[in-house]
C-alpha cells in the first residue's frame, strides 16, 4: 500500500490558487482515476477536479471553503501501486511543529504591523497582509479600498502586491477619505451608500460568489476606464440572406448549427486586423499591443449570470472553424464544463444584446481591455435603396452596434473607425462564398 499525497493542480495560465468549494467523495470512498472528487472555483471558472490515481481516499487536508495555493497538498489516497510516489503521513510532531511554526509567523506579523488591525468593518486582513501594508506604508484606509479576491472578499498576498504595482505605475484610485478626515478635503466626502428600506413583504437575495465578482469587476472597469461609445447602423441584409441560404448546408456538410454570431465575430477579428490600436491594453503609462487577436463573447447562463469564453486567434480561423469554436463554448458555458484557459486571453468582447431584444446598448469594457461591442437585433426596416436607375424605397435588414471604448487610449476617430469597418465587412458580405 501506498500513500499518495494529492496537490491543488494547476487550472489556467494566471491561476495560482483555487477554492474548494464541496467534496464529492468522502473520507473512506473508493475512487477511481480521473474520477471527480471534489469542487473548485477560482476567479475565472467553477470545476470538477479529478481524482490521480485510484485506490481510497484516506485524508481530506483542505476543507470546504478553504483557498489553497496552486501546488498545495489538499488530501491523501491511499493505493495499491507498488511504485507509486509514498508521501509521508504526517506525525503528531510534525503537527506541533508546524503550529508552533505558524504561531510564531503570526505573533511577528502581527507585532510587525500594529496599527493595522486583523479586522475592519466586514473585512478580515491576515497578518501577511497586514505585514507587507505596514512595510509599504499603506494605510488602512487604502486597505479597504482593495478588492479582496479571496474568500468572502477576503484581500490576498496577490491583491496587495498587485495593488503596489498599480500604485506604483500611478493607476490607484485615492484612498476612501474617513470622516475623521472628511474636513481636511471638504470638495472630496467619503461616498456613502444610499439607505435601503426593507419591508416585511420583501425578499432577500444573497447575491452568488459569481454575482459578486461581475458586481466588483463592472464596478472597477468604470473606475478605471473612461468609457465612450460610438454607434452605427448596418444594412445587414446580405448577410441575412446568405445565412438563410447556407443554414441547412452547415448543418449537413459540418454538423453546426449556423448563427449570427460566428458571422459577426469573423468581422470583427477582420476589422482588427485593419485596427490593430483596438487590440490593446494598459499598463500604468505603456500601452500594450497584442499580438493575438483573442475575442471573447458574453454568454447567459441558466442563472441569470454572464461568461465570457475566448476564441483564441480568432484571426487565423474560418468561418466554419469559428462557428464550431462559438458553439461549442457555448454549450459547455451553460453547462458548466467550461476550463480556465478558455476564458483567460481576451482581448477584444462582443456581446450579442440583441439575443434579448436590445436594438442598442451601451457595454461596459472587459478588463484590461479597451473596447467592447454590443451586437443589437436585427430589425426589417424600409430603407432607401440607391440604384443606377434611380432611388426606391425597399424593406431591408438593419442593424445597430454599439462600440463602448476607453478614451483614456481610444480617441473617438478610431473608435468610431473601427466600428463602422465592422458594418461595412458585413454590409459588403459576398453572397456567393460558400464557407
Amino acid at each position: 500500500m501506498a500513500l499518495i499525497e494529492m496537490v491543488m493542480p494547476k487550472m489556467g495560465e494566471s491561476v495560482m490558487e483555487g477554492t474548494v468549494l464541496s467534496w464529492l467523495k468522502n473520507v473512506g470512498d473508493t475512487i477511481e482515476e480521473d474520477e471527480s472528487i471534489l469542487e473548485v472555483a477560482t476567479d475565472k471558472v467553477d470545476t470538477e477536479i479529478p481524482s490521480t490515481h485510484s485506490g481510497i481516499l484516506k485524508e481530506i487536508l483542505a476543507q470546504e471553503g478553504d483557498v489553497v495555493e496552486v501546488g498545495k497538498p489538499i488530501a491523501f489516497i491511499e493505493t495499491d501501486a507498488a511504485d507509486a510516489p509514498v508521501a509521508d503521513a504526517p506525525s503528531a510532531e510534525d503537527d506541533t511543529v508546524k503550529e508552533a511554526e505558524k504561531i510564531m509567523e503570526t505573533a511577528a506579523a502581527t507585532v510587525a504591523a500594529p496599527d493595522i488591525p486583523a479586522k475592519s468593518g466586514e473585512k478580515f486582513f491576515s497578518p501577511l497582509v497586514r505585514n507587507i501594508a505596514k512595510e509599504e506604508g499603506i494605510s488602512l484606509e487604502e486597505l479597504e479600498a482593495i478588492n479582496g479576491t479571496g474568500q468572502d472578499g477576503r484581500v490576498t498576498k496577490n491583491d496587495i502586491l498587485a495593488y503596489l504595482k498599480d500604485k506604483k505605475n500611478g493607476n490607484t484610485p485615492a484612498a476612501p477619505i474617513s470622516p475623521a478626515k472628511s474636513s481636511e478635503h471638504p470638495l472630496r466626502p467619503a461616498p456613502q451608500p444610499m439607505p435601503v428600506s426593507v419591508s416585511g413583504d420583501d425578499e432577500i437575495i444573497e447575491m452568488d460568489r459569481m454575482r459578486k465578482m461581475i458586481s466588483e469587476r463592472m464596478v472597477d472597469s468604470r473606475r478605471i476606464s473612461a468609457h465612450v461609445t460610438s454607434f452605427v447602423e448596418a444594412d445587414v441584409t446580405n448577410m441575412v440572406n446568405w445565412r438563410r441560404k447556407m443554414k441547412s448546408t452547415f448543418m449537413e456538410r459540418d454538423g453546426q448549427v449556423l448563427t449570427f454570431t460566428p458571422i459577426m465575430i469573423e468581422a470583427v477579428a477582420k476589422a482588427i486586423k485593419d485596427y490593430p490600436m483596438i487590440n490593446i491594453q494598459v499598463d500604468g503609462d505603456k500601452i500594450i499591443k497584442k499580438r493575438h487577436i483573442n475575442i471573447g463573447m458574453a454568454v447567459a447562463l441558466p442563472s441569470g449570470n454572464l461568461i465570457v469564453p475566448v476564441i483564441h486567434d480568432a484571426d487565423k480561423m474560418n468561418l466554419v472553424g469559428i462557428t464550431e469554436k462559438v458553439n461549442d463554448l457555448a454549450k459547455r458555458a451553460r453547462a458548466g464544463q467550461l476550463k480556465p484557459d478558455e476564458l483567460a486571453g481576451g482581448t477584444y468582447t462582443v456581446s450579442n444584446v440583441g439575443s434579448f431584444g436590445n436594438v442598442m446598448g451601451t457595454p461596459i469594457i472587459m478588463q484590461p481591455q479597451v473596447a467592447i461591442l454590443a451586437l443589437g437585433a436585427i430589425q426589417k426596416k424600409p430603407a432607401v435603396i440607391e440604384t443606377p436607375e434611380g432611388d426606391f424605397i425597399g424593406i431591408r435588414h438593419k442593424m445597430f452596434m454599439s462600440h463602448s471604448y476607453d478614451h483614456r487610449v481610444v480617441d473617438g476617430a478610431l473608435g468610431g473607425m473601427f466600428v463602422r469597418r465592422v458594418a461595412d465587412y458585413l454590409e459588403q458580405f459576398d453572397v456567393n462564398r460558400t464557407a
